[in-house]
């Protein structure tokens, strides 16, 4: 317990603030507080996405809560004794930090929380509206919260964008003989390179997700249900299974959630990290103890899903803002967004960015305004060459394309893909058939191998690329790519293989020249030689 007078301090619990020091700074802090010099409580939040001032450190005051960042170890008791705990001023600090430009603009829906409360908290979740969502549905008949879910136009983020209530439908109406039992299962194999909104929100507010999951549950007449996090997410899978121990405890979770009718209860399964388990069905495969291989469709999860029983598979943020849907009506959710993009769409910007992390904005905002507002430009100060949208499999879109809204249409119309919602910087010193070729060679290496285009394909586009580079029959070769691309779209058994041509034809169609044998890499970084050492120099 803390007194009246115990000042809270907040210090982000996020794998990215601990990989750059926050313990310690928690660590710090809580010496000082031990030793009685200062009367504070440091409590361990998820992070708010600005990336570039981990560790943030909050400490709230009589105005609101005061930031300071980055913050060190070393730097801890000169805070303290400059009156970090009163706002005072001091070099670190930030100010309140709802009120930054960079928060502010924001439309904080699914990740409201993040970042502002003790992630195991019950009490911090209810206190800032926590279940809000779940009880409302539980108020309602399943076919309700359904159409519910559907009028929001709420897609899944996953990637495909496919409605979330045309497939949870599809559950709820397999009846009979089979359809007694169903499963919700939420895929947190977040394996796309720039990607890390489904870490930070099972990081930063797990409950939402078991909030959302039991929604579903309820929805579908599922009593059982799974969340499938990549090793890779330690922090991610201990925050999650602690929190699913205290849902239980809260009745959240298990026989009659909430005094309703309602059973369900939920279970986390850590998968070694194979990318194609990022697809349902090789997820599935990998949930059932087998090697995550793709199935053939149809029959889709929906209808035989986990070990043959119907099953609603949805990505973390989709799950994720399910709850709020509930809790504030379709119609609020709806209003944000464009055309059928509807909502928001958390979006990650890594790479070389000058200011990385979270930007969760209605879609149809820029892809300029989100590499130049948000991120602040590229971390190197050169201009930027290419962004990648989507993960590995995205498109590169040059210059000329910066001024696309971020909506699921108008990318698809421009040749690429949302995806994910991740965002990856380029300079101009990049080799973009380097990058193209990576593509074909990610393939290759996380390729399920139940099919011939993608299996094979993928290392006949490494070995194509690298003859066009080297200029042997170019013209040759590159209409050898071109049909080896057609093939690996077309004849694919999943996404692995059918989109892996689309980083290789952006790169082909927007940046010819660097497929010229590395000529435009000299250009870049001009060979200097200094006595009897040949240098490069950027």
């Amino acid at each position: 317990m803390t007194s009246k007078t115990t000042t809270l301090v907040y210090v982000p619990r996020d794998s990215a603030a601990r990989s750059v020091g926050a313990d310690e700074v928690a660590a710090r802090l809580q010496q000082a507080a031990d030793q009685g010099e200062f009367d504070l409580h440091v409590v361990r939040n998820g992070s708010r996405g600005m990336l570039w001032l981990e560790p943030l450190v909050e400490v709230v005051t009589e105005q609101g809560r005061i930031g300071y960042g980055p913050v060190t170890a070393d730097d801890v008791p000169g805070l303290l004794a400059a009156g970090m705990l009163d706002g005072a001023d001091h070099p670190l600090r930030l100010g309140l930090i709802d009120r930054l430009p960079w928060l502010a603009r924001q439309n904080r829906v699914t990740f409201a929380r993040v970042g502002v409360i003790d992630p195991l908290s019950p009490q911090d979740y209810l206190a800032h509206g926590g279940l809000r969502g779940l009880r409302s549905a539980l108020a309602r008949e399943p076919a309700d919260v359904v159409a519910e879910v559907t009028d929001s136009g709420l897609r899944g983020r996953g990637g495909a964008g496919f409605p979330a209530g045309i497939k949870w439908k599809t559950v709820l109406d397999c009846q009979g003989a089979g359809a007694e039992t169903k499963f919700v299962c939420c895929n947190a194999d977040e394996g796309d390179s720039g990607t890390f909104a489904d870490r930070m929100v099972m990081e930063g507010d797990p409950f939402l997700l078991i909030e959302g999951m039991a929604i579903a549950a309820h929805a579908v007449g599922a009593g059982e249900g799974y969340v499938y996090i990549r090793s890779e997410y330690p922090d991610a899978i201990a925050t999650m299974r602690a929190a699913i121990g205290i849902a239980r405890e809260q009745g959240w979770l298990g026989r009659k959630i909430l005094g309703s009718s309602l059973d369900f209860d939920l279970h986390v399964r850590v998968g070694a990290g194979a990318y194609i388990c990022g697809e349902e069905t090789s997820m599935l495969e990998s949930l059932e103890g087998k090697r995550g291989m793709v199935r053939a469709k149809p029959p889709i999860p929906a209808i035989e899903g986990l070990f043959g029983k119907p099953t609603v598979v949805n990505n973390v943020l989709t799950l994720t803002t399910v709850p709020v849907v509930l809790a504030d009506g379709a119609k609020a959710y709806q209003d944000l967004g464009v055309g059928r993009s509807r909502g928001t769409q958390v979006f990650q910007l890594g790479g070389n960015i000058k200011r990385g992390g979270i930007v969760e904005t209605a879609f149809g905002i820029t892809l300029r305004e989100l590499i130049e507002d948000y991120g602040g430009g590229s971390l190197s100060g050169r201009p930027i060459r290419a962004v990648q949208v989507g993960g590995p499999l995205g498109a590169y879109l040059p210059e000329a394309q910066f001024d696309l809204p971020m909506d699921y249409e108008a990318f698809a119309e421009a040749g690429a893909m949302l995806g994910h919602g991740g965002v990856v910087v380029f300079d101009d010193s990049v080799d973009m058939a380097a990058q193209a070729r990576f593509a074909m060679e990610f393939c290759a290496e996380e390729s399920c191998g139940k099919c011939t285009p993608c299996r094979v394909g993928s290392v006949r586009g490494v070995e194509v690329i690298d003859k066009i580079v080297a200029g042997t029959h170019r013209d040759e070769n590159l209409a050898l790519l071109e049909d080896l691309c057609d093939l690996m779209t077309d004849g694919s058994l999943c996404a692995m293989g059918g989109l892996t041509p689309m980083p290789v034809r952006s790169a082909l169609a927007h940046f010819p020249d660097d497929f010229l044998g590395g000529r435009r890499l000299l250009e870049i970084h001009p060979v200097q030689t200094t006595g009897t050492r040949t240098e490069g120099t950027a």
